[in-house]
């Protein structure tokens, strides 16, 4: 049997390397790519990697998507899982939106035009950011997309160039509209490692808004099975809602962590920033249809494993 030779670009962060992990289990030759920037700790990123490069199966390629010669990467390859980008909403204002439209749409339009007549599948990752403030709920592939952050729109943005690419170039795409992922490997900027962090250490939680704000939130493993199977069944053009089935106000998340943790945590309510949204709630009626996408991790079980991650790493993560 021949072996599959596939890519996943942001191969050193939360998902890229979780998604890395389990194509590697799976028997495939992974070609990681990752310029490793510093948004957050290099230190954090390198320990994903550790684990990724003891197997004689996976490579890493440490350059932007800009400056990649694709070619040779692209021949033989089934899949491109695009997960790099530029993360997080709250930092996409004023002048670092210059990195945003550079990292997450100039890149994913030269990743793109690379793939043309290849027939590689690009899986790409977007964002439920993309949907922006609405009372619609559960939100639907269907309803009109608003961002209401710089962030949003690039996610946005790159979404329209896979589409655009697939009616015109046949490029397959598909992409994935993550809600608010969490678990091992979690990202320090994200919520809950931060609700951790500061919980292990004694510290005031800070909680923006009265945090009866709600979340659909996705376990890292059911992310990463929505990937496969997007890559196996996924319609080319389209794309996906991919929820974790547990929308909850921020404040029973905190109820949770303080129940697993067995310790009460400190709370201290600042405003609510510019770009975060009231709620959020996937419909994956489509997702499951077409690929059989099922959520399967509950929320209470994804807390605890992420915290016995982070307990695990504290060496590093406090």
């Amino acid at each position: 049997m021949t072996t599959p030779k596939i890519i996943v670009t942001g191969a050193a962060g939360f998902v890229g390397s979780s998604l890395a992990t389990r194509l590697l289990a799976n028997g495939a030759h992974v070609i990681g790519v990752d310029c490793l920037t510093d948004y957050y700790d290099l230190r954090i990123k390198e320990r994903n990697l550790a684990p990724l490069l003891e197997n004689s199966n996976f490579e890493l390629i440490r350059k932007p998507i800009l400056d990649i010669d694709w070619a040779p990467l692209l021949d033989g390859c089934s899949t491109v899982f695009h997960q790099a980008a530029q993360a997080g909403v709250r930092a996409s204002w004023g002048k670092s939106f210059e990195c945003y439209t550079t990292w997450n749409v100039l890149s994913t339009q030269r990743l793109l035009e690379s793939m043309k007549g290849t027939g590689a599948r690009m899986v790409y990752a977007s964002s439920s950011s993309v949907y922006g403030e609405t009372r619609l709920l559960p939100m639907s592939e269907d309803h009109r997309p608003q961002p209401m952050s710089p962030y949003g729109v690039t996610k946005l943005a790159a979404e329209h160039l896979a589409v655009l690419y697939c009616r015109n170039f046949q490029v397959p795409t598909v992409s994935l509209r993550y809600f608010t992922v969490y678990g091992p490997r979690q990202r320090p900027d994200m919520a809950f490692h931060k609700f951790i962090r500061a919980g292990v250490r004694g510290d005031a939680i800070t909680l923006y808004g009265d945090g009866e704000q709600t979340r659909d939130f996705t376990f890292i493993e059911d992310a990463v099975q929505a990937n496969l199977l997007a890559a196996e069944r996924g319609v080319p053009g389209s794309v996906y809602n991919i929820g974790g089935g547990s929308r909850v106000t921020v404040n029973h998340v905190l109820e949770l962590l303080g129940k697993i943790m067995d310790r009460p945590l400190k709370v201290d309510r600042v405003e609510r920033q510019h770009g975060d949204v009231t709620h959020t709630y996937a419909d994956t009626s489509r997702a499951q249809a077409d690929m059989g996408f099922k959520p399967r991790v509950t929320l209470e079980e994804g807390l605890r494993k992420e915290y016995e991650w982070f307990m695990a790493n504290q060496d590093l993560l406090l």
